[in-house]
Parts: structure tokens; sequence; C-alpha cells
């Protein structure tokens, strides 16, 4: 219960930063993207922070075993760059500057009744679908 809570507290926090951020919004995304027009840089303070963050974050989790709610920490191992990850970042960043939404604004931007969000997060829900059927056929064969 109390991983429960944890979570939706920490979720709460992240869609509100989103929203004060503006990352929940594709305009100040596709701002920021356009580098060639009129370009928006205040996200990257945004993502300079987040970076500043994480850094620190892993580098406390990474001297610890459990949680700070007791649970163990799992931080990913593997560090291997192979042509999938690649793909799947570029089909990322593609879908990033087509919609400006990523996964968590797009999410966001949805609960808030943006209509827009709402094609993207489909389209998301309906891409790891064919992703894991695709994953399945392949651990078939």
């Amino acid at each position: 219960m109390k991983y429960s809570l944890a979570s939706l507290f920490a979720g709460l926090i992240f869609g509100f930063g989103l929203i004060v951020s503006g990352m929940a919004n594709p305009e100040k995304v596709l701002g920021f993207l356009d580098i060639a027009g009129l370009w928006d840089p205040s996200l990257a303070f945004v993502m300079g922070g987040a970076i500043i963050v994480g850094v620190v974050a892993f580098a406390v989790a990474r001297r610890r075993t459990l949680s700070f709610l007791g649970f163990n920490i799992k931080i990913p191992s593997h560090n291997h760059i192979d042509k999938r990850l690649v793909i799947g970042s570029l089909m990322f960043g593609v879908g990033w500057g087509v919609a400006g939404f990523c996964p968590g604004p797009g999410i966001v931007a949805l609960g808030a009744g943006e209509i827009k969000a709402a094609v993207f997060v489909a389209s998301m829900v309906a891409g790891m679908v064919i992703f894991e059927l695709i994953e399945r056929n392949r651990a078939k064969a």
C-alpha cells in the first residue's frame, strides 16, 4: 500500500512539474524543437534540471540496496547500444517532433482533456501492442 501511495504522489508531482514547465504543451515543445525557426530554448533549462536531478538520484541509488520505502533498488545494468535501441530512439524522436508529446506529457495532456493528446496516446498504445505482438512472434521463431 505504501508503494502505491508513494507512486501516486511521485506521479502527481511529476505531472504537475510537466504542466508548470510547459512540457505538456505541444506548441511549446515544438517551439523548442524548431531550431531553424522561432526557437524557444526554455525547455533546455527544464531538461538540464532533470538531468542534474537524475544524475544525483542515480549516484545515491548506486550506493544503496534498498529504497527509502524499503524496497530493493533495481538499477539497469544493460548499457549496450544496439540497432534496436537506435531505431527505437529515432522513432521516439520523430514522434516527439511530429506530435509535440512524449509519453509522460501526452498522458498529462490527455488528463487535461486535450484532443491531440488522445490521438497521441491512442497511437502510442497501438504502437506498444504492435511491438508486443512482434516480440511474441520473434520469441516463437
